[in-house]
């Protein structure tokens, strides 16, 4: 699902934040990407996606090589790999429904089609009846549950996720793992950068350690833990 070849990124201030980057990611993984503040493991994620380009490499997702990707071709790579932020990125004068709606409306799929889809997320992230209040009426964990939704309505292959539960409280943190979960257990591939200990540590899966822009540990069902 996720291949990175010898993946190097260095940015104009002269910061190496992928330095010989290797690893393969296989469907249907769960992985947590942890390291220290500075380490890289945020340039890690946004490669995946596109968000950054590397100076060198391969990084291929789903079959496509990221480094030969034309930019017109993103927003169609972007299609089969939903994202989720620890700051929601919600349209705030859209409603539940229609945030959710919106990333299936730019491919244009049938209205049809459109509420079906929408309102099956919803229910899965236990929204169903809040689909007509808009963000600033929901709490954190109501809105991260919206971007979620919103990121697996094209049923995508692949769930990046940059700290999804950085802003939330301990309680509402398990409640949106819980959802991670069962959308991984319907096949989807994750991969998650975070810096909750007890997540990772409670809830076993691959864990990724990145620092200075290599990994250094990479086990499955690992811990929490890295030197710096």
């Amino acid at each position: 699902m996720i291949v990175m070849k010898n993946v190097y990124k260095k940015y104009p201030n002269g910061v190496v934040a992928a330095n010989g980057i290797n690893v393969e990611i296989d469907p249907g993984e769960f992985v947590y990407v942890v390291g220290p503040s500075g380490a890289g493991k945020s340039t890690f994620i946004k490669m995946m996606y596109r968000e950054e380009t590397s100076t060198s490499g391969e990084i291929i997702i789903n079959g496509v090589n990221l480094a030969t990707l034309r930019n017109s071709r993103v927003p169609f790579l972007r299609r089969q790999i939903g994202v989720v932020f620890q700051d929601f990125k919600l349209l705030p004068k859209l409603n539940v429904y229609e945030n959710v709606a919106f990333a299936l409306e730019v491919i244009e799929e049938s209205p049809k089609t459109i509420r079906k889809k929408v309102n099956d997320v919803l229910a899965l992230v236990g929204l169903a009846q809040k689909s007509r209040m808009f963000p600033d009426e929901l709490s954190g964990g109501e809105q991260q549950r919206v971007s979620i939704a919103r990121s697996i309505v094209n049923s995508p292959k692949v769930v990046i996720a940059d700290e999804p539960t950085g802003n939330l409280d301990p309680d509402t943190s398990w409640e949106i793992m819980r959802i991670f979960e069962q959308i991984n257990a319907r096949g989807t591939t994750i991969v998650m950068a975070t810096h909750n200990r007890e997540i990772v540590n409670t809830m076993r899966h691959r864990v990724i350690v990145v620092e200075g822009g290599l990994i250094t540990r990479d086990e499955y069902e690992g811990e929490y833990s890295y030197e710096s």
